[in-house]
């Protein structure tokens, strides 16, 4: 698959509910012929106190969001450069989640762009563990601070080519894989082919 018009991107946010919860940090990179043309990241204004869970997995306090970019502002920032392009996350139903209820509240509709997650094509190729930090082990990247969005997206990226020159990620195209034990998921986007993931193990 050629990996032209590609947006990586990834969240961090104050909890694990998109329609309640909210993003406390946006990285976005748009990418063309292999290359990283724009990037795009900042903190997002938070009204409110984190819980020390989430300090503890991003290292983001209350007090750093304070003169973080207003939500509002920092989505259609996002909006504009996603475009037309294909989105790529890591764990994409988590991210494309917050997207979409973002967008519903700010712009009153949703995204149809394409979009391959990487960890639904990491479960179907590899024995786990599946996370963004293993997998870069695997494919010999180096993943520096993650659980910070920009670190977390530059990663996601180079795992994406890697694995697309092991084989073509085409078939992933709009493919959610979802845990079985969890059910499927409460939301997804319109254009998911949601299939179902029994863990492999070594």
């Amino acid at each position: 698959m050629k990996l032209d018009n590609i947006t990586v991107l990834d969240f961090e946010t104050s909890g694990l509910d998109p329609a309640r919860d909210r993003v406390i940090e946006i990285a976005a990179i748009r990418c063309y012929g292999g290359e990283i043309v724009s990037q795009f990241q900042t903190l997002v204004r938070f009204e409110g106190t984190l819980a020390p869970k989430i300090t503890e997995i991003t290292g983001l306090t209350s007090a750093d969001l304070v003169h973080g970019m207003d939500e509002e502002t920092s989505f259609r920032i996002l909006n504009r450069i996603i475009g037309d392009s294909i989105i790529v996350a890591h764990n994409a139903l988590f991210d494309l989640g917050f997207l979409h209820h973002a967008l519903m509240r700010f712009a009153k509709r949703s995204f149809n762009n394409d979009f391959l997650d990487t960890l639904t094509i990491a479960r179907d190729r590899h024995t786990y563990p599946h996370n963004l930090k293993d997998m870069c082990d695997r494919y010999g990247i180096v993943l520096e601070g993650a659980h910070r969005s920009l670190n977390d997206i530059i990663a996601c990226w180079k795992l994406l080519e890697k694995m697309n020159e092991e084989k073509s990620v085409e078939p992933h195209l709009n493919t959610l894989g979802y845990m079985t034990k969890y059910g499927v998921p409460k939301w997804s986007p319109k254009q998911a082919n949601l299939v179902p993931v029994e863990i492999k193990y070594a």
